[in-house]
């Protein structure tokens, strides 16, 4: 009897595990290649109705891990071809890091929850989904990759509050309605304060479509040209590609040209025959080239991807060496212990080298730009500070080829468009295979992509703005404000828990001492006997 209910409760539980899983799954829908955005804003109500429901605390926990191993396998399955099982275990690894906000649901949604704790799951749930995507944005846990705000990289109002408070700020608000509209459909007793919530949320967005500045036109528009060969195979290849594509630019009257990341892959200084022919193709073009070198270096030890600008004269000594590696893709963290991942996957056989800061270069025709590369545009800190030392243009140098029939590059070059938008600065993403894609600095795409399929050169024009973004301004505001709010719930609710343990455990106040009782056996001693 008790092996069969054991049996019972353990399928019961792996059954509401598969169920958890899929519905974390579930927002990978609302980013590219899919791009359902409005989906973004009803995706975690299964997964919050789930963990509402939890029997218990631990099942909770057990819930949000699940449905956090879901989110992050969705969000990163095309890397599948290339780290194999080791993509569930990094996907199991950051999942954990939604256990705590399982707790979090069930502690304030759980059972017949007052209009208070409802009021208060508004504003504390989004926060703790902002702390968590802060933890996983270390570079070391793989970046900020798949932030939820990014699903909304197309919605004008959206990039409108990235100006204002980054893709964090999208990603509050986002959790908002979707802790809203769960309560609506769940909570009875909790309509109007998750009703007023969401009307509040809206109020919100409109006064910030209204009210927050936008970028100035700077009255210039510049002309910037991306080189992407397309798929080739071996590095003297795709040079001599990009070497052909370069010279249809002659007499096109560019102000820069821009090849992908890993576009050059021998060492300049110790190949100065192909310096010159790219500065010769420069003399051509009539604009510096922006190529991207990753090769061993002549002048120091290790292997660099670096941002090089050539001129019609050779290098210019500008150069931008990456600051931020992928992890596996580039290098293994902690090599002596997680070395085995290179022989079941294409991790890195040797790491990259890092460079020690990031780069505004001037590359004539009165533009600076500031570089960065590859998934370096996940990361919201490094366009902002480019845009602050000066940058008037941000560039990406990416490659994505070795997923190349996957959404990875749409997502890719969706992050333009967020990153435009949070620095009121246009932004140019070129790769070697596509997407390759420009945005102006409200982060609206400026020309056609060129898809996976092109092998081409194409000329934008590119209007350039002035003025400082709120973001630029004020940086991650949104969420130090999340913390703070993390931060005052737990105090208050360490609180409350010593308040109701002392209550629990003050002994009885004594009263007025009362006489013993008598029986009818005890009688009172008569006197004279």
């Amino acid at each position: 009897m008790m092996t069969r209910e054991f049996g019972r409760r353990w399928a019961c539980g792996w059954r509401r595990s598969v169920v958890a899983v899929l519905a974390g799954a579930l927002p990978v829908f609302t980013f590219p290649a899919p791009g359902a955005w409005w989906f973004a804003y009803v995706a975690l109500v299964p997964w919050i109705l789930l963990v509402r429901a939890a029997p218990t605390g631990r099942r909770a926990a057990y819930d949000g891990w699940c449905g956090g191993l879901g989110y992050m396998l969705a969000l990163h399955h095309w890397l599948l071809p290339s780290l194999h099982v080791f993509t569930v275990l990094i996907a199991a690894l950051l999942g954990a890091l939604w256990a705590p906000w399982g707790l979090l649901v069930r502690g304030l949604l759980g059972g017949a929850p007052s209009g208070r704790r409802a009021a208060t799951a508004l504003l504390v749930l989004p926060s703790g989904w902002l702390g968590i995507e802060l933890v996983r944005s270390w570079q070391g846990l793989g970046g900020p990759w798949g932030v939820l705000g990014a699903s909304q990289w197309q919605v004008a109002p959206a990039l409108r509050l990235a100006s204002v408070g980054g893709v964090w700020l999208i990603g509050f608000l986002v959790v908002v309605v979707n802790v809203g509209l769960a309560v609506l459909v769940s909570v009875r007793a909790c309509r109007m304060p998750a009703l007023a919530g969401l009307v509040a949320t809206a109020a919100l967005t409109s006064a910030v479509w209204v009210w927050a500045p936008r970028p100035a036109p700077e009255g210039r528009t510049v002309r910037v040209a991306v080189v992407q060969p397309g798929v080739v195979v071996g590095v003297d290849r795709r040079f001599e590609r990009e070497v052909r594509l370069t010279r249809r630019l002659v007499g096109r009257d560019v102000d820069l040209v821009v090849w992908g990341e890993s576009s050059v892959g021998r060492d300049l200084a110790a190949r100065p025959d192909l310096a010159a022919r790219i500065a010769a193709l420069s003399r051509d073009v009539g604009a510096d080239i922006l190529v991207n070198v990753d090769a061993r270096r002549s002048d120091r030890p290790g292997i660099y991807k670096s941002s090089v600008l050539v001129g019609p004269d050779g290098p210019t000594g500008d150069r931008y060496d990456k600051i931020r590696l992928v992890p596996f893709g580039e290098y293994v963290p902690a090599r002596s212990l997680l070395g085995w991942a290179t022989s079941v996957g294409k991790a890195a056989g040797e790491d990259r080298r890092r460079g020690s800061a990031q780069v505004v270069m001037d590359v004539g025709h009165g533009l600076r730009v500031g570089p960065m590369i590859c998934f370096e545009s996940a990361f919201p800190d490094m366009s902002r500070h480019l845009a602050a030392d000066g940058a008037q243009l941000l560039l990406a140098q990416s490659s994505t080829s070795s997923f190349q029939h996957s959404w990875a590059p749409a997502q890719h070059a969706s992050l333009a468009a967020l990153r435009a938008a949070e620095t009121g600065r246009p932004m140019v993403h070129a790769t070697l295979t596509g997407v390759s894609a420009v945005y102006d600095a409200d982060g609206r795409r400026v020309g056609g992509p060129l898809g996976t399929g092109a092998s081409a050169s194409r000329v934008y024009d590119v209007p350039l703005a002035t003025g400082t973004t709120l973001y630029v301004r004020y940086g991650d505001w949104a969420v130090h404000g999340a913390l703070l709010v993390l931060a005052v719930f737990c105090a208050a609710e360490a609180v409350r828990a010593l308040r109701r343990r002392r209550s629990d455990g003050d002994p009885p106040v004594p009263g007025p001492p009362v006489p013993p009782a008598r029986t009818t056996r005890e009688s009172p001693a008569r006197p004279g006997r």
